[in-house]
């Protein structure tokens, strides 16, 4: 009866200011992010600590900033759940209001946009000619699955693993890891180990899940990559290994085909492949369009991956 009660009596306006709290640190300036005054702020938060029966936020006198109790970042952490799904709630709403899907929402990383969305997009338009694609490319991974629950996005194509969320995901693709030499390399013609690796000049990226997998893969055979530069961007990644200043280890669907200052040599015990996914609201209706988009986007890639890379996986 008590979680009953308490389902019923807290709303979204209460748990969104105790999540400016947590995002500012004073109740002032959760007050103006959330263009209310502060008395408003604080009423709502002691609402939530009397329904509750617990201190939400602790309160320190002589000091402005403020910090939330495990209990409030509890809470904090199911308001912004319950806003992405309103705000998916909301989008299907819209959706159901026009009649018919007027466009899909589709959110790709910089690797996979290279290699695929040009023919996808070509393909796509021309057999759904009154489907309006809207393609948003991201640098930072989690913008892409946020924005699936938020509804901000129909699908998007990432690399697992995929956080826990009110997710739905069709496997694709492996897309194996490679190394990447100048044309004139010493190192064409074998299969070099990591081991091989440890006093060549390295090519990186900059921190994220793609370095994490070669970090890693380096770290555990104990060897530290001389590392002389580090780019995010494919094109510059490979433009500095075609100009002999070192190699560099990608996955294979972010190297250009048609470089000729560049070689492509296989390492033995390379790091696993990524597997890229496609991502849906799991509970979001599934909309033919989309279904169309994801059975498309898999035909390309592993065209553009033959044999090894194929995997077989239910639909979204």
């Amino acid at each position: 009866m008590a979680e009953l009660l308490l389902s019923r009596s807290i709303e979204l306006r209460h748990l969104l200011a105790l999540r400016a709290i947590a995002e500012t640190g004073t109740f002032w300036q959760a007050a103006e992010l959330l263009q209310a005054s502060h008395s408003t702020v604080s009423d709502y938060v002691v609402a939530l600590e009397t329904l509750t029966g617990q201190r939400l936020v602790e309160r320190s006198r002589g000091k402005r900033r403020v910090h939330l109790t495990a209990a409030g970042n509890l809470l904090v952490t199911h308001a912004s759940a319950i806003e992405a799904r309103l705000q998916a709630a909301d989008a299907d709403l819209r959706a159901l209001v026009n009649g018919e899907i007027r466009a899909v929402r589709v959110g790709v990383y910089q690797s996979l946009a290279h290699r695929m969305l040009p023919r996808v997009m070509r393909e796509f338009c021309a057999a759904w000619p009154r489907i309006e694609l809207r393609v948003q490319e991201v640098l930072d991974d989690p913008q892409l699955v946020t924005g699936i629950e938020r509804g901000e996005l129909d699908v998007c194509f990432d690399v697992e693993p995929i956080p826990p969320g009110p997710f739905s995901t069709r496997a694709l693709l492996r897309d194996p890891f490679i190394l990447v030499c100048d044309a004139n390399s010493a190192l064409i013609g074998g299969k070099p180990t990591v081991t091989d690796l440890a006093d060549v000049p390295m090519i990186a990226y900059l921190p994220s899940r793609t370095f994490e997998v070669v970090e890693n893969y380096f770290a555990v055979a104990g060897v530290r990559p001389r590392i002389i530069y580090r780019s995010n961007d494919n094109a510059t990644v490979q433009a500095m290994v075609a100009a002999g200043l070192g190699v560099a280890v990608m996955p294979r669907l972010a190297v250009r085909l048609d470089d000729p200052h560049l070689a492509l040599v296989e390492l033995t015990n390379p790091p696993p492949p990524r597997v890229i996914v496609a991502v849906s609201h799991r509970d979001r209706a599934g909309q033919p369009a989309v279904r169309a988009l994801v059975d498309l986007a898999t035909v390309v890639l592993n065209a553009a991956l033959p044999g090894e890379s194929r995997l077989n996986s239910a639909s979204c």
